[in-house]
């Protein structure tokens, strides 16, 4: 996602007085109130995006060393170049099924790409040349996925189901950026983020997992939102971009504590670590991998470990 202009007196301010609440929800919860980083600055391209973790524990991340590529880091912090993509793709949001298959956000190609992690032979698993760009995906735990597609220019956005059988169907137009998407632990709702607009829809999926009617989950009156991912929970983390925290909602809407991440604009995140409760955030104003700790393992992670699926 792109930066977001804010005025740099303003963003030090604000993030001032976060930084001390931040260090007053440390103390009431146990749970650190800023992130550490993991990988080296420059270790990116300024398109960091993705990530993604598998059950071994390693995280992927898109633009290693260079654009049109995924990048593979270990918990502790060594990376290499994983895959290239091919032609011009540039991937942005990665998912990972239970089976272990990756699937990867081609914003360049208007595709979603899916990569077997045992041979790395990337294909087209669906292609939509109305799209304006695929830009993050969420996945249910039958393989429907789910992709956000902003239109930046016009400040419009628009959401796709692709089933498993690779068809796909728009669910949604005359939205805001959207951006940010996500599936309930129940598979009953699918949250959707306008980055531009600061707003967070619950759509209700229908048993033929079409969309019900969004219903508002919260507004914010200041900076943007960029990827986010929820916990076993339902609890979601949202990166708050441009203003650097990941901010955790509870399934009602409730702020329940926010994390500095050494950067104002983180713009994804994943779960992972031995127990899943080690949280990866995408930099971009350092371009590079921070984690800190929570509470609650992630979804993703907790089906994976569960399926038993392969990891790459």
């Amino acid at each position: 996602m792109r930066a977001i202009p804010i005025s740099s007196l303003f963003v030090l301010a604000v993030i001032a007085v976060g930084l001390g609440n931040h260090d007053a929800q440390a103390q009431k919860t146990g749970l650190p109130a800023t992130a550490q980083p993991l990988t080296q600055p420059k270790a990116f391209t300024p398109g960091i995006e993705g990530p993604a973790c598998d059950r071994l524990g390693n995280i992927y991340a898109v633009n290693f060393g260079g654009e049109g590529t995924i990048g593979r880091i270990t918990p502790d912090g060594k990376g290499e170049v994983w895959v290239r993509l091919p032609g011009k793709s540039v991937g942005n949001g990665i998912v990972f099924n239970q089976a272990g298959m990756m699937f990867v956000a081609d914003y360049t190609g208007h595709n979603i790409l899916r990569i077997d992690p045992g041979t790395k032979k990337v294909e087209v698993f669906a292609h939509q040349p109305v799209m304006n760009q695929p830009n993050d995906l969420a996945i249910m735990a039958d393989g429907t996925l789910f992709a956000s597609d902003p239109d930046w220019a016009k400040g419009t956005g628009q959401l796709w189901r692709i089933d498993t059988d690779r068809t796909v169907h728009r669910l949604a137009t005359g939205m805001g950026t959207t951006n940010g998407i996500e599936v309930s632990p129940d598979g009953k709702i699918l949250y959707v983020n306008e980055s531009l607009q600061r707003n967070i829809w619950a759509f209700p999926i229908r048993a033929d997992k079409s969309l019900g009617e969004k219903k508002l989950l919260r507004q914010f009156a200041d900076f943007g939102f960029d990827g986010m991912r929820v916990d076993v929970g339902g609890n979601l983390h949202i990166t708050r971009h441009g203003k650097g925290t990941v901010v955790v909602l509870s399934p009602a809407g409730a702020i329940v504590r926010e994390i500095a991440v050494l950067g104002s604009m983180p713009s994804n995140l994943c779960f992972g670590g031995p127990d899943g409760r080690t949280v990866y955030v995408t930099e971009v104003e350092h371009t590079r991998l921070v984690s800190y700790r929570t509470d609650q393992p992630g979804l993703a992670w907790a089906r994976q470990v569960a399926s038993g699926g392969k990891s790459p």
